[in-house]
């Protein structure tokens, strides 16, 4: 079955005409981003050549996807958006709330009694609205995603940060929050600002231990987390060509680490290798004669510091391994220099697990090559002195790496096969032994690796690297092993070198599974009846937020100033909390926790100027609520880095915080506060985030008048009578205004269908 294929022809055949067109009215040759993004203009939406990284434009996705665990305050706002009917394709993917612990049947078991109700929900909802719905361990978005609806020159939104994966086809495929979402799905224009254009130039070729998660690993220590931020990082060049269409999908998702709006590659014949091979030939038909549309002009290639805003090049042929970490994706370590850093930095050398999975590297190619690196070991009578947990990425890389012994290798030497899906990547990872919080390392072949995500425990130092390094290093035990160049002693006391990994890109014998996991929607679901019980912890039905009072803020107190990295895992934790995503009024209670306090270095301990007491973040926001007053939350750079999550804007919005006032903002982030009709503002000086004490009280004026491009001020009231008050900026244009005025794009949205 061929997802979409009717649509995809629709697309496809005017995709020529259109670039032509586009190329004309641009004046110039074409990145393969700009080919896609303006083949993508909403109806309406003048043809020009738009600023990169100034003019907000509106397009037209082709599709919409959503993990579970967003899916739910997602498809909510649905059901009050005033549609009946999805008006794109769009799926629903069961991948974040199952709990790693024992096995994948132990634990589907324990997942599937414990989220009944939620899945019962998302499954009712997809059949009253015309959603695809994909069971609980078919596998995780992203992998399913690749295997079954990205496709050449496509462009998709997904309610997660790491929608770029489908980038690895050569679609625009980008992360949101699920307001964005709704907007898509209800048939509305989608806003985005006019992203710049990174180019990264590949030259040479992989070989040894080198993959192609080391290629994203070393852009991110290039780049760091907010390099990319509203940006598009495109690959070109001949290296382009000798990666697997899930290696560039690896490099793709992992793009979210470095800010990137997304990341895309050029459509190559790796790329119809796999649409062929995962069922597509017919896709692969209709995109092999339009190969020019999903490429950049050849003028661009030539000349690429004339077309794209950056250009920096990768040596694939010298490329090392990488291991990132610990704490932040962008700290990059060669293999070579981590033992060094390990010693210096007083890193845990004893490697005490290894895990291999999540969204990014979770292909069939990936298990083959990590596989390959035990078979070795084994060979030269060496055991895996940490332990390995093994998460497939979708039913159709299970069943085919157990029938071609991929997976008994791994259990062979100790391996927990886990379900198909994102478990310890995003917290979801029941791990007894760090009970008595000693500090340990653990390898993992994800995307993130910041303080407490993968366990819940800041003393667990968590490093990123390829497959193949994880297995290698849970071999030694060690962090500071180099398989290049170092050596082991095995069981007869010799001093052996494991080989290189090999393994095929996909299966000599092609796919196979039973049953993927899909379930189609119900052709009729008007009468389908989505029923949310009263008393329910789990799921709460959404109330619209209040709209703005027409009023300056004034003298509101201080909720917190947040000092250092604060993503959106500090603001709204997974792991445990995970469970309350469909319920806005129990998750708010995990809101700013993880925060640290610039004034006593504490996490989620905050002063109630009334008391003088320090109290938790969610307890002295609700005191403030249920007062009438409001609050102020200030932090520093990169304010909202990492996952789409949409609750870290939606908790403070439902929490009566009336602004947040940073540095620096993370795009999605950025863009879900303004959805949710909060002030996303940032200080113009950044030195003035230093002025603020820990018993101010704070205006923000200039609302009243409130405009793209004009400041409002912020004056802050101290407790000793002074004041000072300084200029804040925002990036609001005159849609997103009329969002804040409104109270939320939602409540816009229902006005504009009434």
């Amino acid at each position: 079955m061929v997802f979409d294929i009717d649509l995809i022809k629709g697309i496809y055949q005017s995709y020529p005409q259109k670039i032509d067109v586009i190329r004309q009215k641009i004046g110039k040759p074409l990145t393969l981003t700009e080919k896609i993004l303006y083949a993508h203009l909403a109806e309406g939406e003048e043809l020009k050549a738009y600023k990169r990284g100034e003019d907000y434009v509106n397009f037209f996705p082709d599709r919409v996807a959503m993990q579970d665990a967003t899916a739910q305050m997602a498809l909510l706002q649905l059901m009050n958006s005033g549609r009946k009917r999805v008006a794109v394709p769009s799926t629903v993917h069961c991948d974040h709330l199952i709990q790693a612990y024992k096995n994948a049947h132990d634990d589907l078991i324990i997942a599937e009694s414990n989220n009944h109700e939620v899945y019962q929900f998302l499954r009712d909802v997809s059949n009253k609205y015309g959603i695809g719905f994909w069971k609980p361990d078919a596998g995780i978005i992203h992998q399913v995603v690749l295997e079954n609806y990205a496709f050449p020159g496509g462009m998709m939104i997904g309610t997660d940060s790491h929608t770029p994966n489908a980038g690895g086809l050569s679609m625009i495929a980008i992360g949101v929050g699920g307001a964005d979402a709704v907007d898509v799905m209800a048939g509305m224009p989608w806003e985005l600002k006019m992203p710049k254009i990174i180019g990264v130039k590949l030259i040479g070729k992989l070989s040894g231990w080198a993959s192609p998660k080391d290629v994203i690993l070393k852009l991110a220590g290039i780049l760091t987390v907010k390099g990319g931020t509203n940006s598009i990082i495109e690959y070109f060049g001949e290296g382009t060509e000798s990666l697997s269409a899930t290696g560039k999908a690896t490099i793709c998702n992992m793009g979210a680490e470095v800010g990137a709006t997304t990341s895309i590659f050029p459509y190559s014949k790796k790329s119809a290798y796999y649409l062929s091979m995962t069922g597509r030939q017919e896709v692969v038909d209709l995109a092999n004669t339009l190969i020019s549309c999903f490429n950049p002009d050849a003028a661009v290639l030539d000349d690429p510091e004339s077309y794209y805003d950056q250009v920096m090049e990768i040596d694939l042929s010298t490329l090392e391994p990488y291991v990132n970490g610990p704490f932040t994706p962008d700290l990059a370590y060669p293999i070579s220099q981590l033992a060094n850093a390990v010693q210096q930095h007083d890193y845990p050398d004893n490697m005490e697990v290894g895990l291999i999975g999540s969204c990014t590297n979770s292909s069939y190619e990936d298990m083959m090559r990590a596989a390959s690196v035990i078979d070795n070991a084994n060979k030269l009578g060496l055991k895996v002195n940490a332990k390995l947990i093994i998460n497939p990425g979708s039913e159709q890389v299970k069943y085919t790496s157990k029938r071609d012994g991929i997976l008994s290798r791994f259990e062979q030497a100790g391996a927990a096969i886990m379900a198909n899906a994102c478990g310890p990547c995003i917290g979801q990872w029941r791990r007894d032994d760090v009970a008595d919080e000693h500090k340990n390392s653990i390898v993992t072949s994800f995307n993130r690796n910041f303080a407490k995500r993968n366990d819940g425990s800041p003393n667990t130092y968590a490093f990123v690297c390829s497959p193949e390094i994880v297995v290698a290093l849970s071999i030694a035990g060690k962090l500071s092993f180099n398989p290049i160049t170092d050596e082991l002693v095995n069981d007869k006391g010799e001093k052996v070198k494991l080989p290189e990994p090999i393994g095929d890109e996909l299966p000599r014998q092609g796919f196979a599974v039973d049953d993927a996991g899909y379930i189609e929607p119900m052709a009729d679901g008007s009468l389908v009846e989505v029923r949310i019980a009263p008393n329910s912890e789990r799921l709460q039905q959404l109330l619209p937020f209040s709209p703005w009072d027409g009023k300056d803020i004034i003298a509101q107190p201080l909720l917190i100033k947040a000092t250092g990295k604060c993503t959106t895992d500090h603001i709204s934790m997974a792991g445990k909390w995970l469970k309350f995503r469909g319920h806005l009024d129990n998750i708010s209670n995990n809101m700013l926790i993880g925060a640290v306090n610039a004034f006593n270095q504490k996490t989620n301990s905050v002063l109630d100027a009334q008391t003088g007491d320090y109290v938790e973040v969610p307890a002295l926001a609700r005191k403030l609520k249920a007062q009438g007053i409001g609050s102020i939350v200030v932090a520093e750079e990169n304010y909202g880095e990492g996952s789409s999550r949409e609750h870290a804007a939606m908790e403070p919005r439902f929490l009566n915080v009336k602004a947040i006032v940073v540095k620096s903002f993370a795009r999605i982030h950025e863009t879900n506060l303004k959805k949710q009709g909060m002030l996303a503002l940032t200080f113009v000086n950044k030195d003035d985030y230093d002025k603020i004490r820990e018993d101010d009280q704070i205006s923000i004026t200039g609302l009243c008048d409130f405009a793209p491009g004009k400041n409002l001020i912020l004056t802050l009231h101290h407790r000793d009578g002074s004041q000072d008050s300084f200029a804040v900026a925002h990036t609001y244009n005159q849609a997103q205004i009329e969002w804040f005025k409104a109270g939320s794009a939602l409540n816009k949205l229902k006005e504009e269908f009434k």
